[in-house]
């Protein structure tokens, strides 16, 4: 199957990084479905841009937070699959939407932890599961974690601790689904200026200098450094890289 007819589903690919990994898939000549929460207008601009280099595009609402949504949302999916890209399956899929979290272990509500564990574990686990019959053998996922599994910054800890389980599935997905040449992978992401977590890194000048002082090449990270890298794992040349944790963090806290 030639790379122009390879599909990549990205969630949450309407804005910040999911956008910027949409966009980078597209330029690699990958066709590009991405998915949004609210923002349909920012996720139709999306796929105009893809659109507009040559690559098919669509957008799709789905909120990670609801898991008895994702049976619909299949549905819904694979109707897109079929009438947009004349196929029933597809090729890539983007772990990638999520919410931050900023309370200490002594505040945090049990709401906001059923909410971090949802999004960010619960709903990879199954929203992958129910795709995981329509992606292709020889297919990769790439499972987004955060420089915050690694580095400790107070009011993380219940976003890190589930980064962190999300990187120990990936492993656990790359066992699993080995016998049909499924490569699983994570990309950790370090501190990014776009508007995730209320836009703090990017708007923050304190943050931002702090931020660029203990990495090692001198600045906090932006879009651009990220979908690339997502880009890449699903090409071909990215074939013999499995179960591995990728931080994107220009040598953040070294």
């Amino acid at each position: 199957m030639s790379a122009n007819s390879k599909i990549a589903l990205v969630t949450g690919g309407s804005r910040g990084l999911g956008k910027n990994m949409a966009l980078s898939l597209a330029r690699k000549g990958f066709n590009v479905i991405v998915t949004y929460n609210s923002r349909q207008d920012e996720a139709e601009a999306v796929v105009a841009e893809i659109e507009k280099g040559g690559q098919k595009a669509a957008a799709l609402q789905l909120n990670t937070a609801d898991t008895k949504g994702f049976d619909g949302f299949v549905e819904q999916f694979t109707a897109v699959l079929t009438n947009t890209f004349g196929t029933d399956r597809f090729d890539f899929l983007i772990n990638n939407a999520g919410t931050a979290s900023n309370a200490a272990v002594s505040d945090v509500s049990e709401d906001d932890v059923d909410a971090m564990y949802t999004i960010h574990f619960k709903g990879v686990v199954f929203l992958t599961q129910r795709l995981l019959p329509i992606l292709n053998d020889g297919g990769r996922i790439i499972n987004i974690s955060s420089g915050l599994a690694r580095l400790t910054y107070p009011g993380r800890a219940v976003y890190g601790a589930m980064k962190s389980a999300v990187e120990t599935l990936t492993r656990y997905m790359a066992q699993e689904l080995g016998p049909r040449g499924i490569a699983v992978n994570v990309v950790a992401p370090g501190a990014i200026a776009t508007d995730f977590g209320g836009g703090v890194v990017r708007d923050n000048p304190e943050v931002n200098k702090h931020i660029a002082s203990i990495t090692a090449l001198g600045r906090v990270g932006l879009p651009d450094d990220i979908g690339g890298v997502v880009a890449f794992l699903c090409t071909d040349e990215a074939r013999w890289i499995n179960a591995q944790r990728i931080e994107v963090s220009g040598g953040q806290g070294l």
